[in-house]
């Protein structure tokens, strides 16, 4: 199993109709064959100290392997979500993880 999780920083002066923009695009990417798992979220409300909070979206997707990953980064749905989307986030963080 392959894990891409990204962790989506929003710009803070977003319309609410760029939000909708972005919650949209982001949720195309469930039509990408290649995926086993597909969850998009915002922060939940647990707190403890260890639990990072200050990211707007959490995308996280799963793959058979990193094969099928490599054909979501180049996927014509993901190009046009990055194409679409990219001027609403200040950054991104990613964490690519594989079973052992």
């Amino acid at each position: 199993m392959f894990v891409h999780v990204v962790n989506f920083y929003l710009k803070a002066d977003l319309s609410a109709a760029d939000i909708k923009t972005f919650e949209e695009g982001v949720k195309s990417l469930s039509a990408v064959e290649t995926l086993v798992t597909f969850n998009v979220g915002k922060p939940a409300a647990t707190d403890r100290p260890v639990i990072v909070k200050d990211y707007s979206y959490c995308l996280l997707t799963a793959f058979n392997d990193e094969a099928g990953h490599d054909t979501y980064q180049v996927h014509p749905v993901h190009l046009a979500f990055v194409e679409s989307c990219k001027h609403l986030w200040e950054k991104v963080v990613i964490f690519d993880s594989e079973s052992i």
